[in-house]
């Protein structure tokens, strides 16, 4: 005998001869956790030099298939995604004030120091990169 299932349908009993009978199912679905798998080890790329991110400016910069800026704020660099995360404006063209950057497409707003939200309509927090200095060069972790 063989034994077909298909989730959310009948089961299907065939026999060797070719009969078959259905029966219905009571399923439960329970969540998992997918396991993340092994980590691949992270390299830091050269994306700019230090001159090219003064104090208060968003540089942005393509790292792969990553669009990422830089921001400096009052003399400290950090690296985040540019791309808004409610639509796909570009960040690094929006508007900087302190520590917190405003989408020119819907006037989110996000901490660079964190990625974090700060107002509507974006829900989802900036993915932020590691960053350091050597020299005059300026290396994210990606």
């Amino acid at each position: 005998m063989l034994f077909l299932s298909f989730p959310g349908m009948e089961a299907f009993h065939v026999t060797a001869n070719g009969n078959y009978s259905v029966q219905e199912l009571s399923l439960k679905v329970t969540q998992q956790r997918r396991c993340a798998g092994p980590r691949i080890l992270s390299e830091y790329v050269k994306v700019c030099e230090v001159t090219d991110v003064p104090p208060g400016t968003m540089h942005p910069v393509d790292v792969g298939k990553n669009k990422l800026m830089v921001v400096n704020v009052d003399g400290a660099l950090y690296a985040l995604n540019r791309i808004c995360t409610h639509e796909t404006a570009d960040l690094s063209t929006g508007f900087l004030l302190g520590s917190v950057v405003t989408c020119p497409l819907h006037l989110s707003r996000f901490d660079v120091k964190s990625g974090a939200v700060e107002n509507l309509p974006a829900t989802v927090p900036l993915a932020t990169y590691r960053l350091k200095v050597e020299g005059t060069s300026v290396y994210v972790q990606v």
